[in-house]
C-alpha cells in the first residue's frame, strides 16, 4: 500500500476519506526532490531583500546564474527551475503574485483622490486655527467672527481663536495674515473696509486686497438703517429727501469716520437722491449714534447692528434700510428702494488665507463655513444682529471681490474720503 506524504514534505495531504484536490501523480524519489528544490527556490524568490547595491546585489545575480557584476543571466535571464535560464518576461507566477500585493498599495493615492473629487474633504487641520479681526472686541466685525468661529470649530475637529489685531483701518491684521504661511491656520476676517475699500483709499499699503489674498467665503451682508432723531422735522425717507433738497448742506449727518461704511452709504444716497449733507465725522459709530440721541447731528447712516438697541428703546427713529428688500429684523421699515427706486447699499463680511494656500485648504474652510450658514439657528442668530446669511463658494467670493473694490473706489472718489 502506498504511503502518505512524510512530515515535513513539500507536497500537502488531504485528510483521510477525502479526495485531494492535488492531481495524483507518481513520482520518483528523484522526482521528488527535484520538485522540492524547485518550490524552494521559489519561496527563496518570493521573500528575498529588493535589489541592492555592492554584495547583495552581487549574491542576487550570482543565484540567478549572472555575475556579481550584473552581466549574464542576472540582468538579463532568470534561472528556471530545471536550472535553464528563461527571458525576464517569463518570470514564474510565484513571483508575479509576489509583486500584487504592492500594485494594490499604489492604487490608494488613486482612491483617495477619487474620494476628494466626491467631495470628501481631503485637509483635516491638526491645531487650532486663527482667525483675526482687525477691530476692537465687542464690535460688529468681532462678533461675527466670533459666531462664526464657535459654528465651524466642530466641523473641523479643532479650536478657531479670535483674535484681535486692531489699528490702520483694520490694515494691521490683514498685513499679518498677508504674511503669514500659506497654510490654513491663519486667517482674517474681511470687510468691505478692509478688502475693498482701503485699496483706493490708501496712496500706500504694503499689501493689495485682493493678490496678496485667496478668497474662502462671504459669510454675510450687512445692511445699513438710516435712523433720526425721534422728534419732528423728518418721519420717512421722503420728508428727508424734500428737506435736504430744500436746505442742501443744512442736515449734519454724523458718520463713523471718514472711509467708513457709514461715509459711504451717505455719499452714495447724496449722489442718489441728488442732496448734500454737512458731513460729521467720528471715531466709530457708537458716539455718532449718542450725538443724533443728544440732538447735535440729524441723521446717520448705521450698520443695524449698532442702532437696534436704541431703536427699540425709542430713542432713535428708523425710516429706510439700504437693501433691496425691507428687514426680517424691522418689517415695519420701508427699504429705501421704496421711494429712490434702485437704490441699494449693503457692506459685507467673509473670509480671507493668505495667496498661496492649497486648494485643499481652501475648500474646505469654504464648505465648512458654506454648511455653517445654511443651519437655520445661525441664520437667524445672524439675522438678529442685521446680517443676512450668505456662506458663499471661494470661486464666488473672488468674482464678488473683485466687483466691490471697482464699487468702492467709485466711491472712494465721489466721496472725497481721505485718511490722515
Amino acid at each position: 500500500m502506498a504511503r502518505g506524504p512524510r512530515q515535513g514534505s513539500c507536497w500537502p495531504s488531504s485528510p483521510a476519506g477525502r479526495r485531494s484536490r492535488w492531481p495524483t501523480w507518481s513520482f520518483s524519489r528523484t522526482d521528488r526532490g527535484r520538485a522540492c528544490a524547485d518550490a524552494g527556490r521559489r519561496q527563496r524568490r518570493r521573500t528575498r531583500i529588493l535589489p541592492g547595491a555592492g554584495a547583495e546585489r552581487g549574491g542576487r545575480d550570482a543565484r540567478l546564474g549572472g555575475g556579481a557584476d550584473g552581466s549574464g543571466a542576472g540582468q538579463g535571464a532568470v534561472a528556471s527551475p530545471g536550472g535553464a535560464a528563461r527571458p525576464r518576461g517569463e518570470e514564474p507566477r510565484m513571483q508575479r503574485r509576489a509583486i500584487l500585493p504592492a500594485l494594490a498599495g499604489l492604487s490608494l493615492p488613486v482612491r483617495a483622490g477619487r474620494a476628494q473629487g466626491l467631495g470628501q474633504p481631503s485637509w483635516a487641520p491638526d491645531r487650532p486655527i486663527r482667525l483675526l479681526v482687525g477691530f476692537a472686541a465687542g464690535g460688529s466685525t468681532d462678533t461675527a467672527a466670533r459666531i462664526l468661529a464657535q459654528a465651524i470649530s466642530p466641523g473641523l475637529g479643532q479650536t478657531v481663536l479670535v483674535e484681535n489685531r486692531t489699528g490702520a483701518g483694520g490694515n494691521i491684521a490683514s498685513e499679518a495674515v498677508a504674511r503669514s504661511a500659506p497654510d490654513g491656520y491663519t486667517l482674517v476676517m474681511a470687510s468691505m473696509g478692509t478688502h475693498a475699500v482701503n485699496q483706493a483709499l490708501y496712496r500706500s499699503l504694503p499689501f493689495h486686497v485682493a493678490r496678496d489674498f485667496a478668497p474662502i467665503s462671504l459669510m454675510v451682508y450687512s445692511t445699513t438703517v438710516v435712523v433720526v432723531h425721534p422728534s419732528p422735522p423728518v418721519q420717512s425717507m421722503a420728508e428727508l429727501i424734500a428737506l435736504s433738497r430744500a436746505r442742501p448742506g443744512g442736515l449734519n449727518c454724523g458718520t463713523g469716520g471718514s472711509g467708513s461704511s457709514q461715509h459711504f452709504a451717505a455719499a452714495q444716497f447724496e449722489e442718489a437722491a441728488k442732496v448734500k449733507f454737512s458731513l460729521v465725522h467720528y471715531r466709530g459709530g457708537a458716539p455718532a449714534n449718542a450725538d443724533l440721541i443728544a440732538g447735535r447731528v440729524d441723521v446717520v447712516f448705521s450698520p443695524i447692528i449698532e442702532a437696534i438697541q436704541q431703536i427699540r428703546a425709542g430713542q432713535l427713529r428708523a425710516i429706510g434700510v439700504t437693501s433691496p428688500d425691507r428687514s426680517a429684523l424691522m418689517p415695519e421699515v420701508p427699504s429705501i428702494a421704496e421711494t429712490l427706486p434702485g437704490f441699494t447699499f449693503r457692506s459685507w463680511l467673509g473670509v480671507l488665507a493668505p495667496a498661496g494656500t492649497p486648494p485643499p485648504v481652501i475648500a474646505r474652510l469654504s464648505a465648512e463655513i458654506q454648511a455653517a450658514m445654511r443651519v437655520p439657528a445661525m441664520r437667524d442668530r445672524v439675522a438678529g444682529l442685521g446680517y443676512e446669511a450668505v456662506g458663499s463658494t471661494a470661486e464666488e467670493f473672488a468674482a464678488f471681490q473683485a466687483q466691490e473694490i471697482t464699487r468702492t473706489a467709485t466711491l472712494v472718489r465721489i466721496s472725497g474720503a481721505t485718511v490722515d
